[in-house]
Parts: C-alpha cells; structure tokens; sequence
C-alpha cells in the first residue's frame, strides 16, 4: 500500500514538474499511474490533496535544513557542511527525476503552492527566518573568535550567504544543469569568505 502511495506521488511529480498544477488533470495521473479512478480515490480524496502532500514531502528538504548539524567549529567548516548537504539532497531529488536538470516548473510548483495554500507560504518564511538565525549565529561566532572582520553586519553577511545560493540555483535552472551547483556555490562562497577573514 506504502509504495503504491508513492508510485502516485512519483508519477504525480513528474507530471507536475512537466506541466502546471491546473494543466495536470486527474485522468492524466491515473493514465500515468496505470490505475482506476477508484483506485487513486483509495489513496487521495482529490488532486488538491495529493499536490499538498507531494509539495510537503518534495520541500521537506528545502523547508527543513539540519542546521544543527552543521559544524560550528568555524564559518568555513559551517558552509562547506551547508553545500555538501545541498550537492546530497541534490542527488537524492534527482534519482527521483526522469530529468535531473533543474526546471522553471519545479519553480513554478512553489508558486502553485502558496497560491493553492496560504500555510505553505507562512513555512516558506518560517524556514527563511531559521535559516538567518542560523547564519547569523554562526557569523557572530566567527567575528567574536576573530576567524571575519567586515563592516557588514551579521544579517548582512547571512543574507549574502542566504541569497547567493538561490542564486546560484536559479542560474543552473537558465544553463538547465545541476551538475555544477555544488561547485559553483562553493567557488564564489570561498572568494566571499576569503573577503571576509580577518
């Protein structure tokens, strides 16, 4: 029952990331699917469900970064953690995909989601905030040890960090490559950094 449940979700995400919310129809995933009408209602009341919970579990990993196990010893060993996570979580996304590159619909399936459910948009800025107190706790650490000096304050520091690795994605979504985002990030990360030490 558990992998047919996810063999919905998986072919509902392709369908979703090949198509937009309204264009993907319920005939089209339970053609997909290979199942019955009724079948799918076994597993989902409706189509508006069954993207909530595949938004919930595809975004998990976005929405819920393990910051607490990042290295706290310094900045450097912090963000060298952050990308490895990322280029891990990337690789995980990507079995999952017919595709691996990036695409403007995975983008676009965000957008569905905050206009289809206000919550998701609330959890989109509740996880934007864990990620700057995150950050910014540990570039206050490395300022008080010494490791950065900048006439940035932390939050500026943070949202550089925050925002160079949206960045960096959307770019690999324009070039339609995943390969270098790990690498990318890190490269322009280590020249921030290297402007930043003491």
């Amino acid at each position: 029952m558990k992998n047919t449940r996810e063999h919905i979700l998986n072919v509902a995400f392709h369908l979703f990331l090949q198509k937009s919310f309204k264009e993907v129809t319920l005939k089209d995933i339970v053609e997909k699917t290979g199942m019955s009408k009724g079948a799918f209602y076994h597993y989902f009341t409706s189509k508006e469900q069954l993207f909530l919970e595949l938004v919930n579990h595809v975004f998990t990993s976005v929405l819920e970064i393990p910051f607490e196990s990042f290295s706290k010893e310094s900045l450097y060993h912090f963000y060298i953690d952050y990308v490895n996570y990322y280029v891990k979580n990337l690789k995980q996304q990507n079995e999952n995909k017919e595709d691996s590159a990036p695409s403007f619909n995975y983008i676009s399936l965000i957008f569905d989601a905050i206009k289809l459910f206000p919550d998701f948009q609330e959890k989109l800025l509740l996880s934007k905030q864990v990620q700057l107190n995150a950050w910014k706790e540990i570039i206050h650490e490395a300022r008080n040890k010494g490791e950065i000096q900048s006439p940035m304050n932390d939050e500026q520091i943070a949202n550089m960090f925050i925002n160079s690795s949206g960045g960096v994605e959307m770019n690999s979504i324009f070039e339609g490559s995943s390969e270098d985002i790990g690498r990318n990030l890190l490269n322009l990360w280590d020249s921030f950094y290297m402007g930043l030490k003491a």
